[in-house]
């Protein structure tokens, strides 16, 4: 917390404790909040991933790994988290998306939500009413070329909603069957 960092890689198996545990601990912290996070580990089952992804990681990446990829996968994350603050404020309804300042809030009560989290609410936001299939999310919100599973966008979609529950804001985001996601104006 005394540095500035840019990006944090954490294994699923840390010294002393959990990876998953330490990204959660990173989640809760408003200073910490957006920073975005890759998460290492040799456990490849499709479980594990999505616990990965729910504790909070934006991207996962399993062992063995060339570096090659992991600083390409490092450079995509950075470009995103740099490229998507353009300094304006969305409103859909209450819910208010401060790009610049990466506050969201509903009614005035502010929403934490983590890095990814708040850049597809924010993206959705832009495009009210429009459905926006897996594909096309992966495509606009982690960027092209990004080497994810489509049903990530279902688990942050989720973490989404779970975030947003408390304010009643989560029935903004409608699933259209077949289709994918958007955000409902009215």
């Amino acid at each position: 917390l005394e540095q500035r960092v840019d990006a944090v890689l954490v294994d699923w198996m840390l010294p002393g404790g959990s990876g998953l545990e330490f990204v959660r601990r990173l989640r809760r912290d408003e200073r910490t909040v957006a920073l975005p996070v890759i998460m290492l580990t040799a456990r490849t089952d499709e479980r594990d991933i999505a616990t990965g992804l729910d504790a909070g990681a934006d991207d996962y990446l399993t062992k063995p790994f060339s570096p090659r990829e992991l600083q390409a996968r490092i450079r995509a994350l950075l470009r995103r988290s740099r490229d998507f603050d353009d300094g304006s404020t969305v409103s859909v309804g209450a819910l208010s998306i401060d790009t610049a300042a990466h506050r969201v809030s509903v009614d005035g009560t502010e929403v934490a939500l983590g890095h990814t989290e708040f850049k597809l609410l924010a993206f959705l936001a832009r495009h009210p009413d429009r459905v926006y299939s897996r594909d096309q999310l992966l495509d606009q919100v982690w960027g092209p070329g990004t080497f994810i599973e489509e049903r990530t966008v279902d688990v942050h979609v989720l973490r989404l909603r779970k975030s947003l529950r408390p304010t009643g804001a989560d029935a903004l985001i409608e699933t259209v069957r077949g289709a994918g996601y958007r955000i409902a104006t009215g």
